[in-house]
Order: C-alpha cells, then sequence, then structure tokens
C-alpha cells in the first residue's frame, strides 16, 4: 500500500504553502473524480491538502451584471442561484444535465474545471497513454475511440474532454482566477485548457501549488437566451458524444452577436469561432446555421470509429441555434 498523508487547511497561503513544498502534493475539494483516480493508481500524490474551509464557495454578482463564483461552490448551488438561472441559463442547463444529483451536491466548480479525461486508457494503468506517462504512446489511436475527440488532436492523444459546464463557460468569455506564492493572476479561460499537442501530460497552464479561486464570467445579455443541449447515448448523466452550448441575438432577421462552443468533440472545450465569424450578419435561417456548422466542423480529424461525430456535432450545432433563434431556448 501507499502511504498517503492527510492535511486540512483553513486560509489560502497556508494550501499553497504546503502544496508547492511537496512536490507530489495536491488539492482536494469535491473530490469526485480525484478520489477515484487515486484509488486506481492513475493519479499518486503522497499528500492531499483538503481545501473545504477555505470561504470560496460564494455566487456574488459583478457591477454591470457579471458573476463571480467561487472556486468551492458546488455545483448544484450554482446551477439554482438565482443570477445564475436568469442571466445565464445556459451555465445552469450544463450543470444540471452534467452529473447526477448526488455528484453535483459534492463536486465544486474549480474542480469541474480541472477534472481528467474519461478515456478508458488513460484509467488503464497497463495501457500506453501519453497523458498519464509522457512518451509512452497513445493506445486510442488504433484502440477502442468511439467517444474521443474529432477537434484539437494530434497524434500524442485524442481524448476528449470531460466538463459540461466549461463549454458553456468558453462561450462565455470567463475568466479563471487564480493564487500562488507571488500573488494572483487572471486566465481567460479558452487560454486555461491547453491543447494537447507535443505535450499532453499538461493539460492546464497552472504551476504546481497555483489555487483556483474564482470563475469570473462577464456581463453577456445575449446570456439570457441560451441553451445547452447535450447528445449522450443515454439520457441518465452519460459523458457528451457531443454538446453545444449557444446564445444569439437577431437584429432586423440577421445575428447580431452569437456565443458558440461545442463539447465531446475537442481535446479542449471548444470555441466554435469559425462558425461565430460565418454567421454574423447573416440571416437566422437554418439553411445559414447548416453552412457554418460544416464550416466549423471542416476542421475534424475524425477516425473510423468516431467519423459519425462530424454530422451529429453539425445537427447539433443547427439545432441549438435554431432552438434560440425561434424563442424555444427558455
Amino acid at each position: 500500500m501507499r502511504p498517503l498523508s492527510y492535511a486540512r487547511v483553513s486560509d489560502a497561503d497556508s494550501a499553497i504553502a504546503i502544496v508547492r513544498e511537496n512536490p507530489d502534493g495536491a488539492f482536494l475539494a469535491g473530490g469526485t473524480t480525484e478520489v477515484d483516480l487515486v484509488r486506481q493508481n492513475v493519479l499518486q500524490p503522497r499528500l492531499l491538502v483538503d481545501i473545504n474551509d477555505l470561504p470560496l464557495n460564494r455566487v456574488e454578482d459583478l457591477p454591470g451584471g457579471g458573476l463571480r463564483i467561487g472556486a468551492l461552490a458546488r455545483m448544484s448551488d450554482v446551477a439554482r442561484a438565482t443570477a445564475v438561472v436568469a442571466r445565464f441559463p445556459v451555465i445552469s442547463e450544463a450543470l444540471l444535465l452534467g452529473a447526477s444529483a448526488q455528484l453535483r451536491n459534492m463536486a465544486s466548480m474549480g474542480g469541474n474545471l480541472c477534472q481528467r479525461v474519461r478515456c478508458s486508457y488513460f484509467r488503464d494503468a497497463a495501457s500506453p497513454c501519453n497523458k498519464r506517462d509522457p512518451g509512452s504512446g497513445c493506445a486510442a489511436l488504433v484502440g477502442f475511440n468511439r467517444g474521443h475527440a474529432i477537434l484539437g488532436t494530434s497524434d500524442k492523444c485524442i481524448a476528449t474532454h470531460p466538463s459540461d459546464v466549461a463549454v458553456a463557460l468558453v462561450a462565455l468569455d470567463a475568466v479563471v482566477h487564480t493564487r500562488r506564492a507571488d500573488g494572483e493572476r487572471a486566465i481567460p479561460i479558452d487560454e486555461f485548457f491547453l491543447l494537447p499537442g507535443d505535450t499532453p501530460e499538461r493539460e492546464h497552464p497552472l504551476e504546481h501549488g497555483e489555487l483556483i479561486t474564482a470563475i469570473e464570467v462577464p456581463a453577456a445579455p445575449v446570456a439570457r437566451q441560451s441553451i445547452y443541449l447535450k447528445f449522450r447515448d443515454r439520457e441518465s448523466y452519460e459523458f457528451a458524444l457531443v454538446s453545444v452550448a449557444a446564445a444569439v441575438r437577431i437584429q432586423d432577421g440577421a445575428i447580431a452577436e452569437i456565443r458558440l462552443a461545442l463539447g465531446g468533440v475537442g481535446t479542449k472545450p471548444w470555441r466554435a469561432r469559425r462558425a461565430e465569424r460565418s454567421l454574423l450578419g447573416k440571416p437566422a435561417t437554418e439553411a445559414s446555421f447548416a453552412e457554418a456548422a460544416s464550416q466549423e466542423l471542416a476542421l475534424a480529424t475524425p477516425r473510423p470509429l468516431n467519423a459519425f461525430k462530424v454530422e451529429l456535432a453539425e445537427r447539433a450545432i443547427v439545432r441549438a441555434l435554431t432552438t434560440v433563434a425561434t424563442g424555444d431556448a427558455r
């Protein structure tokens, strides 16, 4: 049995210092994924620093209509927060579709962003995996990859990012706030998730001992009419094959503003910027939506087992945008 130490702290500076001093140390919040991976010997920390006593669990209004969500706020609390439901329904829907009630009551917002991939080869200590063991290879490239990514892949990794709410947050240009030994910093959320490239083991730009403290969601009036659609093999808390976060503002029959992001298809939550650019100023019609979806998915690199995701993603984009454009999102 591997020895594992545990510490519980009540202030951020102590938590950061303890983890920084221990190369094999890690923060512990809800633990809904982390504890499983420790049990499976996929993660092998020697010290877990429990941060649940830190005062980072509030959902606060910001001037102008934005929100600041504490990193330790539980998914269930954020999903039903009045300001979230009213101003950012896409966030609430993504959280409700992201996990069972039991998990939502435990899982933290910061932990959700840092959850590890659901690739079965990553979780199987006997299989080659460049995320778990850099340089060992990627078994998914020629293995069972039906659920894997078709966007943002590399020859080192094709694992799909599993978070639902991260897709909504990417669509809304959220900012991740962190604290480290030399101060604080703010990371635009699209930069918080790294493409695998040649270093798939590095999923975030966080330093060892850097602590997520909050997620800031800027004011976005367009988000009042937003939706999160999730397509999966079964309704009961399955991971997405394809998901779409969409918000649209229409003026004189044309698209004046749009936010669009995809889940289940990328190695990171995928901001569909090509589709967004294509649609600005275009008529809000299914034909326009289909053309933009096709342009976005032209970037895809499918494999035989997950090639169906290209058409599924295109159809999902059209459905999500049509639903919002016709006013059926709420």
